[in-house]
C-alpha cells in the first residue's frame, strides 16, 4: 500500500466520509455542526449546517445525504487535539436527518423509536437491492456518556421514506458505533466502542436480525475481540467481504475477515482515526478521517472497497 497523503487540514473533528465520483469527498465536521465537501484540489465548501452533531452520513435515494445526528458534544481543545468531552446543556436528543446537497436544506426523518428518543445516532448503511433489509437503512446509536452514567447503545432499521423504524438489537453496552453490511446485505456488522468487539448478526428481514440466545446480551455473535486497549469507531466493508475497522487509542486501521481473523494492521499518524471509506479508480483509494488533528487523508488500499447502494 502507498504512503498516506493529507488532502485537507483545519477540519473540526471530521467524520463520516463519502467518496464522490468527481474525486471530492463529503464529510461531517462534528464540532462545527456542518457538512463539508473537500474538492480533489483540497478546497472546502460547506454543503449544509444542520447543527447539533452530524456524525455518520450516507448517500441515499434521490442524491440526498442521510445523516446520523448525535445531538452534539461538549469539546475539549488544546494544541493539535480536539475531542468530545461530554453532553452540552442544549442537548435534547439525537435524530436522523435528510439533507439536500443542492440547497443545504435539512429535514428531520426520525427522532425516536416508539416511546424511546434516539440518543446519539452514529453511523449508517443502506441495505442493497435484493437483500432482506431492502427499502431502508441500518444505523447505530452510540448513546450519550455523562459524568456518572451512560445510555445503552443499539442498532436500528428504518425505512427510507420515514414511515417505519425498528429497534433491531439492544442493548450494546459499550456503545454501538461503526456499522456495515456484507456485500450481499445478509450479514450486519457493528463495532462496539468501549469493549473493542466487532459483532455480527444474520439479517432476516427489515429490522429483523437472527438472535443468539443468552448470554449474548444483544443476540449478536462476537466476530473479533481486539487485543489490548483498543476502542473501535467506524467501519467499512471491502468487495471481498472483509471489514476495515477504524481503531482508536492504538491509532490503526484493522482489517478483519468474516471469520474474525485479523488480516492486517495499518498504522496511522494519530491515535484517533475515526472513519474510512473507499472510492477512486477501482474503489482502491481509502479515505480516512484523522479527527484529533482535523485532517482528511488518503492512501491506496490493497483490496477494493465495496460499492455502496446509491453511490
Amino acid at each position: 500500500m502507498s504512503e498516506l497523503r493529507i488532502l485537507a487540514e483545519g477540519l473540526r473533528f471530521p467524520e463520516g466520509p463519502i467518496a464522490m465520483t468527481d474525486g471530492s469527498v463529503v464529510l461531517v465536521e462534528i464540532a462545527a455542526g456542518r457538512i463539508t465537501r473537500i474538492g480533489a484540489d483540497g478546497s472546502k465548501r460547506v454543503i449544509a449546517t444542520p447543527g447539533g452533531g452530524p456524525n455518520g452520513i450516507a448517500l441515499g435515494p434521490g442524491g440526498k445525504i442521510y445523516c446520523c445526528n448525535n445531538g452534539g458534544f461538549l469539546w475539549h481543545e488544546e494544541p493539535n487535539m480536539l475531542r468530545p468531552a461530554g453532553v452540552p446543556p442544549e442537548y435534547k436528543g439525537g435524530r436522523i436527518e435528510v439533507i439536500d446537497p443542492a440547497d443545504g436544506s435539512v429535514r428531520v426523518l426520525y427522532e425516536s423509536c416508539g416511546e424511546h428518543r434516539l440518543k446519539g445516532p452514529n453511523d449508517i448503511v443502506f441495505a442493497p437491492a435484493g437483500s432482506p433489509g431492502e427499502g431502508g437503512f441500518w444505523f447505530s446509536d452510540l448513546g450519550k456518556v455523562r459524568a456518572r452514567e451512560r445510555d445503552h447503545g443499539g442498532v436500528y432499521w428504518a425505512a427510507n421514506d420515514g414511515s417505519r423504524i425498528v429497534e433491531a438489537a439492544h442493548p450494546i453496552f459499550g456503545g454501538a458505533n461503526g456499522i456495515a453490511l456484507s456485500p450481499d446485505g445478509r450479514r450486519l456488522y457493528v463495532a462496539e466502542t468501549e469493549t473493542g468487539r466487532l459483532w455480527a448478526w444474520d439479517v432476516e428481514g427489515p429490522g429483523v436480525l437472527r438472535k443468539d440466545p443468552w448470554p449474548s446480551t444483544s443476540g449478536g455473535q462476537v466476530v473479533c475481540q481486539f487485543p489490548g486497549y483498543r476502542r473501535l469507531d467506524s467501519i467499512a466493508a471491502t468487495a471481498s467481504g472483509n471489514v476495515c475497522v477504524a481503531t482508536l487509542v492504538s491509532g490503526e486501521i484493522t482489517t478483519v475477515s468474516p471469520s474474525g481473523e485479523i488480516l492486517r494492521v495499518v498504522k496511522m499518524p494519530e491515535r484517533m482515526p475515526t472513519n474510512i471509506c473507499f472510492g477512486g479508480e477501482g474503489m482502491r483509494t481509502a479515505y480516512i478521517t484523522l479527527s484529533l488533528t482535523g485532517k482528511l487523508a488518503a492512501m491506496e488500499w490493497d483490496e477494493p472497497g465495496l460499492v455502496l447502494p446509491w453511490a
